[in-house]
């Protein structure tokens, strides 16, 4: 995070976690800013999320060959999800690239980041491409609800049409991303995106990076994080339901598994949303059980987590089928932890396993 634009979030009220310097916590007030976050107009600090830069005269065939998703899709007007698997199908990291000028974008939660570089790095070789940390390049805003649209034409900026879609207007890159109500990402340098902050401020409330997580989690969207690299593959996190897979593009590390998962092997988990009656927000990672599982083994992991303006948390859980199909019960970090309630994602997940 850059020395300024720290300091001038804390000018605005932000407070900062004990545990990182770069995640916003929140603006003073975290009950009235969940609130807040699923009906009203918020602004969100998203230095939390990391920046890859690839450049380079192979960086776009680089990725096609990484990644799970067509980087040929990827311009200055449209970006797309991928993640990057390992040989397994496994995977170990989720992007969101787009591009600016002659230089891909990939963002990522933070404590991926290092070693996404590292194992990407190995990949080089020969190729004309260069990968680095860009956390300095571009300063990340979120922006979300009901009037988000109007509050970006105010501030003299395009409304892209569709999710993925991006605008690119005075140095600004704007992508809108699924949500419960109208959300977006922009990206610039430092100086206009204090003064955009500002202008946003006067009808949109800031709040910290929990409220951010929320949003995504009402929007079925999953992050990988350390916690969770190697633990899915990627239709588990529901990646082949929101277009962040393409099984037409080639090859990638892990293809053969992933597309083998597609067409010939029935998925045994899936990502959906459940809802704890707790206080305490769960890692990523948490194990979740079922007492009717008479193994006592978990039967699925926590992918994501926020607490929810209505009171206990939300999360994003990849579950097994079966447990689901069944109506069985779950619980969280032990078979006799606190029970939660299954919701299905906002998007449809196909019928054989919704029965």
């Amino acid at each position: 995070m850059k020395p300024e634009w720290k300091a001038f979030l804390i000018d605005n009220g932000a407070e900062f976690g004990d545990d990182t310097d770069y995640e916003v916590q929140s603006f003073g007030n975290p009950e009235r800013e969940r609130r807040v976050t699923l009906s009203g107009n918020v602004i969100h600090d998203l230095s939390h999320k990391s920046l890859m830069e690839v450049y380079g005269a192979d960086a776009r065939d680089f990725l096609q060959n990484q990644l799970t998703n067509d980087i040929n899709r990827v311009d200055e007007r449209h970006s797309v999800l991928a993640a990057h698997c390992n040989p397994k199908g496994r995977v170990l990291a989720l992007f969101r690239v787009f591009q600016r000028g002659d230089t891909f974008y990939l963002s990522t939660p933070r404590d991926v980041l290092e070693d996404s570089l590292q194992r990407l790095h190995k990949y080089v070789l020969m190729s004309k491409v260069t990968l680095e940390d860009g956390n300095d390049a571009l300063v990340r805003m979120g922006l979300s609800g009901p009037q988000a649209e109007d509050e970006l034409q105010d501030a003299g900026l395009s409304v892209p049409p569709g999710d993925g879609d991006v605008a690119q207007v005075a140095g600004y890159s704007v992508i809108r991303v699924p949500g419960p109500l109208p959300r977006f990402e922009i990206y610039g340098e430092l100086e206009p995106m204090q003064r955009l902050w500002e202008k946003f401020n006067v009808r949109c409330a800031p709040v910290g990076a929990p409220a951010w997580r929320l949003l995504e989690i009402m929007a079925g969207i999953p992050l990988v994080v350390k916690a969770t690299e190697g633990l899915f593959v990627p239709q588990m996190i529901n990646l082949d339901l929101i277009d962040g897979v393409n099984f037409t593009k080639g090859c990638y590390p892990g293809q053969e598994i992933v597309a083998r998962t597609r067409y010939l092997g029935k998925l045994k988990r899936r990502m959906y949303r459940v809802h704890f009656g707790i206080d305490q927000v769960p890692t990523p990672g948490t194990p979740l059980y079922s007492p009717d599982d008479e193994t006592q083994q978990p039967i699925g992991h926590i992918v994501s987590a926020a607490p929810h303006p209505d009171g206990g948390v939300a999360t994003l859980a990849v579950v097994t089928i079966r447990f689901v199909e069944a109506g069985a019960p779950l619980t969280l970090g032990a078979p006799d932890g606190p029970a939660g309630s299954l919701h299905l994602p906002p998007y449809d997940i196909p019928a054989p396993e919704r029965e």
